[in-house]
Order: structure tokens, then sequence, then C-alpha cells
């Protein structure tokens, strides 16, 4: 690093932190327009509150890195090829590829920043700030999810219409269990509700079916208590809950549903893959915000602005898409999280030929 790589990168890392304070600051005080009578409401503590907002933050960080990222890139590098400082560097003979490698290492340092952020420090972050908006903000669940399928063990499946939790009452339970094709045991239930004491399962108006080859008896009980592996939390799939794990809890959690058999895996995987694929995008949008600013243009650094902040909308629509596509269609989550990082690297590519060029 030489004297004027310092310089460079010293402007980079300034104005990316100055976008970050701004940016975080607006997103505070909008987050804070839209829930303040909810807070009132809930009689929310004021250290409670500026604990949530110190939580926030790395959230909205960590949401919009990408667009700090390339936003703070376009315009420090636009100011320096307004000021005919780019032009003054390459008239020395420097090449371009050297000219970048300020950008290169900076990129690479916010990567790899990134990456720590996502896998570890940001779930942890999230965990208090979801903790905190279920408690003062959202609404306390009273229903679960509706024809929820669960496979509890190797052999072993439930079925519940719903679950009423203020009621503590669910209604068309079954369990089977199941040996290879062959149905061994398979019980049905009108209604049941949770014993919080003696932990286990009530059941009301039970029919109970055992089979053992030709051997079949059927048993009918009013009420009967049974111990299943599963809980009330089982009944309900946070989606948010995923945001408050680390990758290693995560990794966990998505085998334990993928064991169930839920419905909805995609959405973790792309949670998943997102954490990895997010900070390299950082890399890809340092190098085209530097081939798309360091040229001087008429109009200043406002056009090289407009194009960054319209490139930025592009890329998050095509992310936005993509993910849709994997939890709605089945799209495949990687290729869901890594194909507008691929996108990108192409044109990127293209314009860092031109500028050589």
């Amino acid at each position: 690093m030489k004297l004027l790589d310092w310089y460079i990168a010293k402007k980079y890392i300034s104005t990316f932190l100055f976008a970050i304070a701004i940016l975080a600051a607006i997103s505070c005080v909008i987050d804070y327009s839209e829930k303040v009578e909810d807070f009132v409401s809930r009689k929310a503590p004021v250290q409670a509150i500026l604990w949530y907002y110190i939580n926030f933050i790395p959230y909205i960080v960590n949401f919009l890195f990408p667009l700090f990222v390339f936003i703070a890139t376009v315009f420090f590098t636009s100011k320096l090829a307004g000021r005919s400082e780019i032009i003054a560097i390459l008239a020395t003979g420097t090449d371009y590829r050297r000219f970048l490698k300020p950008y290169v290492i900076v990129g690479s340092g916010l990567v790899f920043i990134s990456l720590l952020a996502n896998h570890f420090v940001v779930p942890y972050a999230n965990h208090n700030r979801i903790a905190f908006e279920k408690k003062y903000y959202k609404n306390v669940i009273a229903y679960s999810d509706h024809n929820v399928h669960l496979k509890i063990s190797a052999t072993e499946y439930i079925y519940l219409e719903n679950y009423d939790f203020v009621s503590n009452m669910g209604y068309r339970f079954s369990y089977e269990k199941i040996d290879g094709i062959t149905l061994k045991e398979k019980l049905m239930a009108d209604r049941i509700s949770f014993d919080s004491v003696k932990k286990e399962w009530v059941l009301y108006n039970v029919t109970h079916r055992y089979n053992n080859g030709l051997n079949e008896r059927l048993q009918m009980q009013p009420e009967a208590r049974a111990h299943y592996s599963f809980t009330l939390k089982d009944l309900v799939q946070d989606l948010d809950s995923k945001d408050a794990m680390t990758t290693p809890r995560l990794l966990t959690y998505i085998q334990q549903e993928k064991l169930r058999g839920r419905e909805t895996l995609n959405a973790l995987y792309i949670e998943l893959h997102r954490r990895t694929a997010t900070p390299f995008a950082c890399f890809i949008l340092t190098i085209m915000g530097v081939c798309i600013a360091s040229t001087k243009k008429r109009g200043g650094g406002g056009v090289h602005l407009a194009i960054g902040i319209l490139v930025s909308a592009v890329f998050f629509m095509i992310t936005q898409f993509s993910s849709i596509l994997s939890t709605k269609a089945g799209f495949s989550p990687f290729l869901a999280t890594w194909i507008p990082n691929v996108l990108f690297s192409g044109i990127a590519y293209i314009l860092y030929k031109k500028q050589i060029k």
C-alpha cells in the first residue's frame, strides 16, 4: 500500500461509514415513527426501546450493506473523477489494474467483516430485536398454522387441523406409526390439549387402532393421555426466528425441520446461503462502482449517483424475485441466492474490460 493507496482507502472507508451513519439514523427514525403508538400503548420502557434500537442498527445495516458499499464507492470515486484526480493518476503511467488495488483490498476487508457479522453477530442482535417486537409490537399468536403435518420421529407422524392457543385446544388430531409401508398404529381424536403441569397431551373422543399383521384391535375412549415428541412451539413455524440463529444453530434447525417434513425449508436455505452470498455481492458492487464512476461525465457526480441508485434497485429487485421464486415455486435456494451475484459479476467484468481499453 503506497501513499496514494492509503488516500483512496481512507476516502472509501470514511464515505462508507458516513453513508452507514446517515441511512441507519434515517431508518431508526422511520421505524420509530411507525411503532411509537404501539410502544406507548404497551408501555415499553425507555431503556428497552433504546436497547431495541441498538440491536436494530446491525439488522438494518446488514440488510442494506451492499447498497452502502456501492453508493459509497460511486460517490467518492465520482468526486475523484470530477476533480480530475483519476486522470492525473493514470497519466503518470499507472495501470488501471494497479489503480483498483486499494478498492480490492478494502472491498475484501468488508467482505470478511460482512461474513463474520452475517453468520454470528447479526443473528445475536436479531434475537434481542425480535424478542422486543414480540413483547411490545407484534400481536401474540392465537392460532397455529392450518393443516399441520409433522414427522416427529423416523416412524411417527402427526396431523392437526389447527390449534387455538388462547383456549389451549386443538382440533382433528391424528397420530400414525408406520413401519416401512405398514401402518402399525393410528390414533384419531376430535380434540387435543396440552397439560403444561404434567407435560403431556390430553386427547378427547379417541379412536385408537392397532395393527399387528392379521390381528387388528380397535379401542375407543372418551379421554386419554399420551406423551408425544412435539410441543406447542412446533405447531407454529416462526420464520422470523431463522434470522436470530447463528449459522451452526440454523444448520441444526434445518435438519430438525427436514426430519419433520416442513414445506417451508426453502426459506431456511435461502437465509443460510444469503449469509455468504451477500458479502461477496459487496465485492462485486465495489468493482462495478469504480468502473462506473471513474470516468468523468458531463453532469458530474449526480449522473454517477443516479446510475448507482438505479443499479442498486435492479440488484435488490433481482435478489427479491429469485428468493420469492425459490420459496413459492421450489426453485433451488442456492441458485436463487447466487444468481444475482453471477449476473452482476458478468456486468462488472464487461465494465472492467471496457475501462482497461
